[in-house]
C-alpha cells in the first residue's frame, strides 16, 4: 500500500514525512524547481504484534508495512497548467492521499498565499484534483464520440460506447458540481470499468492538519465531510522531534509532555484502515508476523498473501481470534481445548486480528 503525501508548497508535508518515517529529508522553504519525491516504508504500529512476540519469543518479528511518498508541493493552478507525465503517473498509482494542511504561523517559512487559512488551502487542492479528473473525463468523452461515429450502428461496440458515455457524463456532471468522485454511489461494475483511469478524487483521503505548537482538535480548524475520508490534527514539528529520538529518549520526552502515544502511530493505523486493509497473524518460534489483506478477503486469499503455494494447495486453516488466544494465555493448544480455535475452508472471510495456520498439500 502506498500513500502520497500532498499539499501546497510550504504546507509542512516533508516535516510530516520525516515524522512518519524517522527521515531527515530537508524541510527548508523554497523550491529547487525540480519534481522531487521522497519515499519510505514504515511499520504499522500494532500492540497485538508486540504481545504475540512477548508470548512466542520468535527469532524475528515482522509488522505490516505502509509506503509513504512525499510529493513535491502542488501550486494553485497546477491542474490548468497540466500535470507532467511523471507527476501524473506517480500520483495516479497511489492507493490514497495524505493531504497535509498548514494551520500555524512561521515567519521563516512564508505561506505561498501570504495568510494562514487551512479551510481555504484544503479547498484549493481539492479543486485542483477535481479539475484534473474533469479534464481527463472530458477528453475521454470526446474520444468516445469519435469512436461512436465510426462504430457500426446497432453493434455491440456501439452499445458499449453508449454505456460508457452515459457513465462518463454522470461523472463529469458530478465533478462540475464541485464534489469528489468518492462521494458518488457507483456500482461495483462501474467502479471496475473506470479503475484504469485512476481518478484522483476517487481515492481515499486522510486530511492531516498541522496545528504547529498548539493542540487543536481538527474540527476547530477545518470542516470536511466526504466519504472515505479521515480528518486528524497534530503538532508536526513536535512529532518529528519525537521520531528522531531513540526509544528511551522518546519515552522520557513523551512522559514529560504527557503524550500517551505519538500521533503519527495513530495516523499510520488510520492510513492502513482507510484503504480498506486489515491484518492477520502467523505465529511461531521462527517468526511472529502481521500479513496484509483487504477487508473481506477469504482464507485462501490470506494463504496466498503468505505464499502462492499455500493458496494452490489449500486444505483448511486453523483460525483463532487474537483476544481468544490471549484469554487462554497465548497457547494454541489451550485455545483448541477451550473450543476457541476453528477449522475453516477456503471461502471463510478472514477477520482483522485473527491468527491463521494454513494446512496445505503440494
Amino acid at each position: 500500500m502506498e500513500l502520497g503525501i500532498i499539499g501546497l508548497p510550504n504546507s509542512s508535508k516533508t516535516t510530516i514525512f520525516n515524522a512518519l518515517t524517522r527521515g531527515t529529508a530537508p524541510t527548508s522553504s523554497g523550491s529547487s524547481g525540480k519534481l522531487e519525491f521522497n519515499t519510505a516504508v514504515v511499520d504499522v504500529p500494532d500492540q497485538r504484534v508486540d504481545r504475540l512476540s512477548e508470548i512466542f519469543q520468535p527469532r524475528k518479528t515482522t509488522y505490516a508495512k505502509v509506503t509513504y511518498t512525499d510529493i513535491a508541493g502542488l501550486d494553485q493552478g497546477v491542474a490548468k497548467k497540466g500535470f507532467s507525465g511523471e507527476l501524473r503517473n506517480r500520483i495516479a498509482k497511489m492507493d490514497a492521499f495524505v493531504h497535509v494542511v498548514r494551520a500555524f504561523e512561521d515567519e521563516s517559512v512564508p505561506h505561498p498565499l501570504a495568510t494562514i487559512n487551512p479551510q481555504r488551502d484544503l479547498s484549493i487542492l481539492d479543486d485542483e484534483m477535481i479539475l484534473v479528473d474533469l479534464l481527463a473525463i472530458q477528453t475521454r468523452i470526446e474520444r468516445i464520440g469519435e469512436s461512436m461515429r465510426r462504430a457500426k450502428k446497432g453493434s455491440e461496440e456501439q452499445a458499449a460506447l453508449e454505456i460508457e458515455q452515459a457513465l462518463m457524463t454522470r461523472l463529469s456532471d458530478w465533478l462540475e458540481a464541485g464534489a469528489p468522485l468518492r462521494d458518488m454511489n457507483l456500482a461495483d461494475e462501474e467502479l471496475h470499468s473506470i479503475r484504469s483511469f485512476a481518478f484522483l478524487t476517487l481515492k481515499p483521503v486522510l486530511v492531516l492538519v498541522n496545528s504547529g505548537d498548539e493542540v487543536i482538535p481538527p474540527d476547530k480548524l477545518v470542516t470536511y465531510q466526504h466519504r472515505h475520508t479521515v480528518v486528524m490534527s497534530l503538532q508536526g514539528k513536535l512529532e518529528m522531534e519525537i521520531a528522531q529520538l531513540d526509544l528511551d529518549e522518546a519515552t522520557v520526552f513523551m512522559e514529560e509532555f504527557d503524550i500517551a502515544e505519538p500521533a503519527l502511530d495513530r495516523m499510520i493505523r488510520a492510513s492502513y484502515d482507510l484503504v480498506g486493509l486489515q491484518s492477520f497473524f502467523t505465529v511461531g518460534e521462527d517468526e511472529v508476523r502481521a500479513w496484509t489483506v483487504r477487508k473481506g478477503a477469504t482464507a485462501v486469499e490470506a494463504a496466498g498473501a503468505i505464499h502462492s503455494d499455500l493458496a494452490r494447495g489449500f486444505i483448511r486453516a486453523d483460525v483463532v481470534a487474537y483476544d481468544d488466544l490471549i484469554s487462554v494465555g497465548g497457547s494454541m493448544a489451550e485455545a483448541r481445548k477451550a473450543g476457541k480455535a476453528r477449522l475453516e475452508g477456503k471461502d471463510y472471510l478472514v477477520q482483522d486480528g485473527e491468527i491463521l495456520h494454513v494446512r496445505f498439500a503440494l
